[in-house]
């Protein structure tokens, strides 16, 4: 399963250009990284949130991806978020979670938390639906 993500999550493209990395691999939990790169950042400096969105729909959807079968990719549906506070940090990490499996529809959710030295603070909250899909 661990190296089913990481070979999906090497073919983003996208994931590549913000830097992001991924930091852990569990049944129902994916956690991704990513440093508030200068072209990441929106004209008040903080972290944009697209990059904060980006990340966390990336996160939730490799959460689904873990609980599904090998012949199955999973593709965003429908996700929402709310920005709680502004990405001031070192860097984001997203932590996706699946909160409910299912064979046609995947409920997921992800938290995204801007980190500066050992201090974390939770920035957005993401909820949304994964379609499981044939490659």
């Amino acid at each position: 399963m661990e190296q089913r993500i990481r070979d999906s999550f090497a073919r983003q493209s996208m994931m590549e250009s913000l830097g992001a990395s991924l930091s852990s691999i569990a049944p129902g939990e994916v956690v991704i990284t990513a440093p508030i790169l200068p072209t990441s950042r929106q004209q008040q400096g903080f972290a944009h949130a697209a990059l904060t969105f980006a990340i966390g729909d990336s996160a939730a959807g490799y959460s689904a991806l873990t609980m599904l079968p090998e012949d199955q990719e999973v593709m965003t549906a429908e996700i929402k978020i709310n920005l709680l506070a502004p990405g001031a940090g070192d860097y984001l990490r997203a932590t996706g979670k699946v909160i409910k499996p299912g064979r046609r529809l995947v409920v997921v959710g992800a938290e995204v938390h801007a980190i500066t030295g050992s201090e974390e603070k939770l920035i957005a909250v993401l909820q949304g639906t994964m379609i499981p899909v044939s490659p």
